[in-house]
């Protein structure tokens, strides 16, 4: 059965003989000049009071107020009156113009008569899947450029006899109603000259990167850049193109993807008219991904294309195309090519997804991830030893990252969710009678961490410091629920956490995992007693910013002695004692027990 990617849904549906009817139809109103429509929904609520009316497609006009609801039938089904009797009323409130019915054979529509106050059929619609498919369409699109730097941009080009379009990112989330932070512009001409003359209109700074033949400004908090149309050549050692003037076509072939490939017109004769040569509007309705050009070309090319392929399946909840899984598959070495830290930047991307293991899954089927960090692929696989199995390592890691990432939008609490297991492949051991163990895996992975950053081009700063030591000190709370909680332990792990003890809750509680749902309910419900009882010890004794009552300066005043390891001993025996409950975490206390340690280790107190 076919599916498609549906955007109200936000994911993957298989279609129904009504909705396969329904997806023909909304490519027949793409197809159809004239016809008052910028976006369609599918399977759309609207609310009039307390009534809601489900409508197959909903059209809107541009003043976003609903103008044609279609409601599509079985391809069985006969079209009658009373389909549309049962929509008029509400239809009449909305002010709706057309009411449409279809079964993929015939389709009638009514027409709101505004002398007659009244709907009055029209009669039927040719049948639409006989229509050729237009590269160009309309629809009212401009719904989307009416911000007035639209129409500026367009007179600029015009006074420059150029012709520009709004293309790529842009056009896309326009299409699936996502945020749009930044705007490219693709001019057949001088990028930046079309720039600079719209920044001196307005009065905007221009940045140029001559190097790249780009220019850009900031209007209204976004960003606009304009590249002039090019067409792109490659030395296979490099992902650094060779450039050439090119025209809106030759842009849209060397774009990464068809979705990507999408441009409206800016100008005066077809403003808002999108170009779509590729079927990037049909691949958008079925949440594809798939390259303008041949997969190998377009991925040979540049190798980079390959994880961004990834990363908008994974941002997009999108299916990259079987052909383009096994171009992938096959040009995988590709990859040595790149700068590491253009794939960090990628992974990054694909773990602030809101399910990254949707792309991190991908980079493993592919072999991607293998290519750079290997060290997070060894963990997939089950070895299995007197009929005894281990947990599979990969999966489960992947599970810990959703998890995280349903909790907090930390980029670095979800790489330390990616690498809390890393050291468990040089830990394996099976012991027999007992099973398979990673004993140490926690400190193994711990020291792994500033290597694996290393490898990666990546921050070897506080951020690596903080991934560290949630490696490192990921099981303690875990050790604390299957233990007898003591206020010890507690402050113990208080001290080592210090201000990241809650992101260390997070990645613990996100860590466990199991197909044994009672198991699960057990274990969590004692990590709510661990998590109360840190409250409780943090509210008495403030141990997560500790400092020690005691200072070097203090024990050397106090015995008249130089820097020595003596003052290190006290300092420990005290901290040791505050950490045990031995003794408060006050000052008055702590002096009192340094007093008694000095005496121990020989020291008097120094006199005035």
């Amino acid at each position: 059965m076919e599916e498609i990617f549906d955007p109200l849904r936000k994911k993957r549906v298989a279609l129904t003989p009504e909705e396969n009817v329904r997806q023909q139809f909304i490519r027949y109103l793409n197809e159809k000049r004239g016809w008052p429509l910028h976006m369609m929904g599918s399977e759309t609520e609207i609310s009039i009071g307390d009534v809601k009316l489900r409508c197959d497609i909903v059209c809107y006009g541009k003043d976003l107020a609903p103008k044609m609801i279609v409601e599509c039938k079985r391809p069985t089904v006969k079209i009658s009156s009373r389909t549309f009797e049962q929509i008029w009323h509400y239809a009449l409130i909305l002010k709706v113009e057309y009411i449409v019915a279809t079964n993929g054979k015939e389709t009638f529509a009514c027409r709101y008569d505004q002398e007659k106050k009244q709907y009055v059929f029209i009669g039927d619609i040719p049948a639409y899947t006989e229509e050729k498919k237009e590269q160009t369409m309309t629809g009212g699109n401009d719904i989307f450029l009416k911000d007035k730097i639209f129409q500026i941009i367009s007179e600029t080009a015009a006074e420059h006899g150029v012709r520009a379009f709004v293309i790529g990112g842009f056009v896309r989330d326009c299409f699936l109603q996502r945020p749009r932070n930044d705007i490219d512009v693709v001019v057949e001409g001088s990028g930046i000259e079309i720039a600079n003359a719209v920044g001196e209109k307005i009065h905007s700074k221009v940045s140029v990167f001559k190097n790249f033949g780009t220019a850009m400004f900031r209007w209204n908090g976004i960003e606009i850049e304009f590249v002039g149309a090019r067409k792109e050549s490659y030395n296979r050692n490099s992902r650094k193109p060779i450039v050439e003037d090119g025209t809106l076509e030759d842009d849209q072939k060397r774009r990464d993807f068809t979705v990507n490939a999408l441009a409206f017109s800016l100008q005066k004769e077809d403003f808002g008219n999108l170009v779509d040569p590729f079927g990037g509007v049909a691949d958008l309705q079925k949440g594809l991904l798939r390259t303008p050009l041949d997969p190998d070309i377009t991925y040979s090319d540049d190798p980079l294309r390959m994880i961004r392929a990834i990363r908008f399946a994974s941002q997009l909840h999108f299916t990259i195309v079987p052909e383009s899984i096994e171009s992938i598959k096959r040009n995988k070495g590709r990859l040595e090519i790149l700068s590491r830290e253009r794939i960090a930047e990628e992974m990054n991307k694909i773990l602030l997804c809101d399910k990254p293991s949707i792309g991190l899954n991908l980079l493993q089927q592919t072999g991607l991830l293998e290519q750079f960090m290997p060290q997070l692929s060894a963990l997939e696989g089950v070895e299995t030893m007197e009929g005894k199995g281990h947990k599979e390592n990969f999966a489960h890691t992947l599970q810990v990252v959703d998890n995280v990432a349903s909790q907090s939008d930390n980029l670095w609490l979800r790489w330390a969710a990616l690498l809390h297991d890393i050291g468990k492949p040089a830990t394996k051991r099976y012991e027999s009678g007992t099973g398979w163990t990673f004993h140490g895996h926690e400190v193994v992975g711990a020291k792994m961490v500033p290597g694996i950053f290393k490898q990666m081009k990546m921050p070897l700063n506080e951020k690596m410091k903080y991934v560290q030591k949630l490696v490192a000190l990921h099981l303690r709370p875990i050790a604390l629920v299957e233990d007898i909680v003591t206020d010890s332990a507690v402050r113990r792990l208080l001290f080592d956490a210090g201000d990241d003890i809650d992101d260390l809750m997070t990645l613990c509680n996100a860590d466990i995992t199991s197909k044994n749902e009672a198991k699960v309910r057990r274990i969590k419900g004692n990590f709510q007693l661990v998590k109360q009882k840190l409250v409780d010890v943090e509210a008495k004794d403030a141990i997560r910013n500790f400092k020690n009552p005691i200072t070097g300066e203090l024990v050397m005043e106090y015995y008249g002695i130089e820097p020595c390891n003596l003052i290190g001993q006290i300092k420990e025996y005290v901290k040791e004692a505050i950490l045990d409950g031995k003794i408060e975490n006050n000052f008055e206390q702590a002096f009192e027990l340094m007093k008694q340690k000095g005496a121990q280790l020989g020291l008097t107190h120094k006199e005035g």
